[in-house]
C-alpha cells in the first residue's frame, strides 16, 4: 500500500484565547494518501499523528476526528495509535464512474483549540472487471465488391475499469478476410475496426463468422468476446455520407425531456432501397443511451432524461446512418452541458457548542462548511447571519466558517438565541439556503439575592404563642437553577446582649421567622436582626436585609398600688381633723402599670365607704378629699373601698381598703381599728413585751420633758400665760410634716399648732393649714426665729 504525505511539518501552538483559535484555525494540506479500491474494511491508510507532528496524548485531548464529505463515512481515525483507517470495503467503480481519478476529499478537525486540515484520498483501481460488448453477436453486411483496406465499425466492448485496466486490444479470430485495428477516442476510449484485408466473394463464402475479442491491460488481463457475423451482399456501390463529421451542441442542463439538441442529416447518391437511411446511434455508453435517443427517419437527436452538469459535463457520441443496402457512415456529435443556477447552496454543520456559559467572550459556538455543485458564479457563495445578534460570523479555511460571540452574553437579558446562517450564491437567479441553530446560555452566577425590601418591620403581640410565624422575608435571585436557590440565615447582632438564638428563627427555605417564646413587651419592646440570602452557586454570592421586631403591648398587668402598701402588715391609717373643710386632702393613692399606651392610663373611683358622700376620690390622680364640713355626728373611723383601673381590654384593675380617722388634735390618743386591735392580739408575744418595754421608756422620757418645760414656764410668771396660749413666733420646721408629690399627697402642707395650758390633756391643736406658696417665707421667718423658739423651751 503506497502512502503519501507531506514532509514538511508546520509548528502548533496552543493558544488559550477564542479569538487566536478562530483565527489560527485554518491547517496545512495533508497527503495525498492511497488506498487501493476493496480492501478490507479497517485497512491501514496512514498515520495521521505522525503526519500533523502530534503525539497520540495530544490527538485526543485535541479532540482529532475526520470530517468526510458527503453522508457516508469512508475513513475513521482511531485515536490510539493515530491510525487513518478504511471504515468500509471502498469500490471505485461505485464512488467515481468512469473518472479517471476518484479522489475522496476530507478534512482532519481538531476541536481544542480549533484547527482544519484538507487532505484527500485517491482511491486506485484493480482489475476487478472484465470488459463486456453491449450485442453478444454483431452482423455487418459487406458488399462483395469492397475495395481492399475499406474499414469496418464494430461495437467496442465496455469496461468499468479505468486506466491500464480498460480495454486496451481487440484481436479477431484467425481468417483470411480481416483483421481488426484498435482506435484510440477523443475521450481515451478505444474501439475496434474490422479491416478487408482480402476481397470477398458471395458466391465463394456468402457468411463469415468471426470471434472478436477485448482485452484489458490489467495484470492478468481480462477480456470478453462477441460474435461477428459477416452476410456478403450484392454491390451497393455508395455508402451514406454525413454532411460533416463533427457535430457540436450546447444544452442547458435544464432543458426538459424531448428537448431537440441537435439534427444530423446524411446521405446516399443510391437509388431504392440502398439510398434510404436509418439513423442510429453507434456505441453509445450506457448512460448515453439513457439520455439521448435518435430519430431514425429525420436524425433528430433529443433529450431522454434531463441532463444535470454537476453529473456528466459533456457527451460525445458517434451517429450512424445505413442504408438499405447495408453500407452506413457514421459521424461524431460532441454535446456540451451548460450550467444552470439549479443547486441552493448547502451548510454543513461540523460542531456545535450548545449551551455556552454566560460572560465568556469571543468563544467558539460553531464550525460549519459551505458548498454548492455549481459552477463559476453559481458556485460562488455569501455567508451572513441575521442583525442585531452578539454573534460574528468568520471564515477559517477553505469554505469553512466559525460562529463565534462577539461580545460577553448575559443569561439573565436572553437565555437563547436563534440563529439563522443565509448562504447565497451570485448565480442568476440567486439561490439561498437557510439553516437554523439554537443557541442556549448557560447561567454563571453573578447575581446576588435580592431582598424586595431594605428592611421590613414586623409586628407580635406579647405574650405569644412559642413558634408563632411573625412574617417573612423575601429575596429573588436573577440566576437559574442551583444559583438562583436563596437560603436564608440570620446574622450574628451587632449588639452581644441580644440573644437572638433564643428570640427568633429562620426557615432557611422560605424565609419564614417565627418567634421561639412568648415575648414581654415589658422587657423587651424592640429589636434588630440582620437577615442573609445566600444562594448555592459556586462561589456563593449573598445579601442582607433589616429585620425590626416591634412588641406590640398587651393588657396583661394589673395597677400596681405604691401607696398605700398591701403587704399584710397593720393597715395605713389616714389622720384627718374634724375641722377639715371641703377639699381637703385625705390621702393619696398612688399606683403604676407596667403597661404601655392606652393599657397604662389609670383611673380611680370610691367602691365602698362607710359613709357615702363624705370622701370623694379624684378619677385622674387618686386624690382622696372630704366632700363635706365634718360634723361631731359623722362617725370617727371610716373605712374606704377605692378601685384602680387601667384603660386595656379587657380592662384589669386592683383595689385598695384605706382607713380613715377623724381626730380633734394631733394630740388625742390615736385609737386602733378593731381589725387592727384584732391583728395586734395575733402578734408574736416577744413582739408585744418589746413594744410595751419601747412605749413604756418612752412615756417615761416625754413625760420627764414636759415636766421640765412646764417647770420654766411657769417661773416666768407671764400673765399672759393664764389666760391664753403661748404661740411660739416660728412655724415648725417644714419637713416634720412636708410630704412630697411622691407620697400620699401632691403638695406640702404644713400646720400652726399651739400648746393650750390648762388643759388635762396637753393636747396638740390643728389651727389652719398655710397655702404652699407662703411656705418660703414661712421658711425663711423659720430659720430667723428658730434660736428663740428653742430658748423658750429652755433647750
Amino acid at each position: 500500500m503506497e502512502i503519501g504525505w507531506m514532509r514538511n511539518r508546520r509548528q502548533r501552538q496552543v493558544l488559550i484565547s477564542f479569538v487566536l483559535l478562530s483565527m489560527c484555525g485554518v491547517g496545512a494540506d495533508l497527503g495525498p494518501y492511497s488506498v487501493v479500491e476493496e480492501t478490507e474494511r479497517g485497512s491501514f491508510v496512514a498515520n495521521l499523528g505522525k503526519d500533523l507532528g502530534l503525539g497520540l496524548t495530544e490527538m485526543s485531548r485535541r479532540g482529532a476526528r475526520i470530517i468526510s464529505q458527503g453522508r457516508r463515512e469512508h475513513l475513521q481515525l482511531k485515536l490510539q495509535t493515530g491510525d487513518l483507517l478504511t471504515s468500509e470495503k471502498l469500490d471505485r467503480e461505485e464512488l467515481c464512474g468512469s473518472a479517471e481519478a476518484c479522489v475522496l476529499h476530507f478534512q482532519v478537525l481538531m476541536e481544542s483549540p480549533l484547527e482544519i486540515f484538507q487532505a484527500e484520498l485517491r482511491v486506485k483501481d484493480i482489475n476487478d472487471h472484465s470488459p463486456v460488448f453491449s450485442e453478444r453477436e454483431m452482423i455487418l453486411k459487406i458488399p462483395e465488391n469492397s475495395p481492399l483496406g475499406m474499414a469496418f465499425p464494430l461495437n467496442n466492448a465496455l469496461d468499468l475499469d479505468v486506466g491500464s485496466n480498460n480495454v486496451q486490444n481487440y484481436k479477431i479470430s484467425p481468417n483470411p478476410h480481416f483483421q481488426v485495428l484498435t482506435h484510440n477516442r477523443s475521450d481515451g476510449r478505444k474501439y475496434p475496426e474490422l479491416v478487408l484485408d482480402k476481397e470477398v466473394d458471395r458466391e465463394e463464402e456468402p457468411e463469415i463468422a468471426l470471434t472478436l475479442t477485448a482485452l484489458d491491460g490489467g495484470s492478468p488481463p481480462r477480456s470478453g468476446t462477441a460474435q461477428v457475423r459477416i452476410e456478403v451482399v450484392d454491390v451497393n456501390d455508395n455508402a451514406p455520407e454525413f454532411g460533416q463529421p463533427l457535430y457540436k451542441a450546447h444544452i442547458p442542463e435544464s432543458s426538459t425531456v424531448g428537448s431537440l439538441v441537435a439534427t444530423v442529416s446524411a446521405s446516399d447518391l443510391d437509388s431504392g432501397v440502398n439510398g434510404k437511411l436509418v439513423y442510429s446511434l453507434f456505441r453509445p455508453s450506457e448512460d448515453t443511451s439513457k439520455t439521448l435517443e435518435v430519430n431514425p427517419t429525420t436524425g433528430e437527436i433529443r433529450l431522454r432524461k434531463p441532463v444535470d452538469f454537476e453529473t456528466v459535463r459533456s457527451y460525445e457520441v458517434d451517429i450512424k446512418a445505413t442504408d438499405g443496402g447495408g453500407l452506413s457512415g457514421k459521424c461524431t456529435l460532441y454535446l456540451q452541458v451548460v450550467d444552470v443556477n439549479d443547486n441552493a447552496p448547502e451548510v454543513t454543520m461540523s460542531a456545535l457548542t450548545s449551551p455556552i456559559p454566560e460572560n465568556s467572550p469571543e468563544m467558539v459556538v460553531a464550525v460549519f462548511s459551505v458548498s454548492d455543485p455549481d459552477s463559476g458564479d453559481n458556485g460562488k457563495t455569501v455567508c451572513s447571519i441575521q442583525d442585531g445578534l452578539p454573534f460574528l460570523l468568520k471564515p477559517s479555511a477553505k469554505n469553512f466558517y466559525t460562529l463565534v460571540t462577539k461580545r460577553a452574553l448575559d443569561r439573565e437579558e436572553r437565555a437563547q438565541y436563534n440563529i439563522t446562517i443565509t448562504v447565497t450564491d451570485m448565480g442568476s437567479p440567486r439561490l439561498r439556503t437557510e439553516h437554523n441553530i439554537t443557541v442556549l446560555v448557560s447561567d454563571v452566577n453573578d447575581n446576588a439575592p435580592d431582598f424586595t425590601q431594605t428592611s421590613y418591620t414586623l409586628f407580635i403581640p406579647e405574650n405569644n404563642s412559642p413558634a408563632l410565624h411573625i412574617g417573612s422575608v423575601s429575596a429573588t435571585d436573577r440566576d437559574a437553577g442551583a444559583n438562583a436557590q436563596v437560603t436564608y440565615s440570620l446574622l450574628q447582632p451587632q449588639d452581644p446582649s441580644l440573644p437572638l438564638d433564643s428570640l427568633v428563627s429562620i426557615n432557611a427555605d422560605n424565609g419564614h421567622l417565627f418567634a421561639l417564646r412568648a415575648l414581654d413587651f415589658e422587657a423587651l419592646q424592640a429589636f434588630e436582626f440582620l437577615v442573609g440570602a445566600t444562594d448555592r452557586g459556586s462561589p456563593a454570592l449573598s445579601s442582607q436585609a433589616l429585620v425590626r421586631v416591634q412588641v406590640l403591648d398587651a393588657n396583661d398587668n394589673a395597677p400596681f398600688l405604691l401607696y398605700p402598701l398591701q403587704n399584710g402588715s397593720a393597715p395605713c391609717t389616714e389622720l384627718v381633723p374634724r375641722a377639715a373643710e371641703p377639699g381637703y386632702v385625705v390621702s393619696k393613692v398612688v399606683a403604676v402599670d407596667s403597661d404601655s399606651g392606652q393599657n397604662a392610663w389609670l383611673s380611680y373611683q370610691l367602691l365602698k365607704a362607710t359613709e357615702p358622700g363624705l370622701f370623694s376620690v379624684w378619677a385622674h390622680n387618686g386624690e382622696v378629699r372630704t366632700a363635706r364640713l365634718l360634723s361631731e355626728r359623722d362617725a370617727a373611723k371610716h373605712r374606704l373601698l377605692l378601685l384602680v383601673k387601667d384603660n386595656g381590654e379587657p380592662p384589669l384593675s386592683a383595689s385598695v381598703t384605706l382607713h380613715v380617722l377623724l381626730v380633734d388634735g394631733f394630740s388625742q390618743p390615736y385609737l386602733p381599728l378593731p381589725e387592727v386591735a384584732a391583728a395586734e392580739a395575733q402578734t408574736d408575744p416577744l413582739t408585744v413585751y418589746l413594744v410595751i418595754a419601747l412605749a413604756s421608756v418612752s412615756s417615761l422620757f416625754l413625760f420627764s420633758v414636759l415636766a421640765f418645760i412646764a417647770v420654766r414656764l411657769c417661773r416666768r410668771g407671764r400673765a399672759g400665760l393664764v389666760g391664753g396660749c403661748s404661740v411660739p413666733e416660728g412655724h415648725f420646721p417644714g419637713h416634720l410634716v412636708d410630704v412630697s408629690g411622691t407620697g400620699t399627697l401632691s403638695q406640702s402642707y404644713q400646720y400652726e399648732v399651739c400648746l393650750t395650758g390648762g388643759s388635762g390633756t396637753s393636747e396638740f391643736k390643728f389651727l389652719k393649714p398655710i397655702l404652699p406658696n407662703i411656705q418660703e417665707q414661712g421658711f425663711e421667718r423659720n430659720n430667723g426665729e428658730t434660736p428663740a423658739f428653742q430658748k423658750s423651751f429652755g433647750f
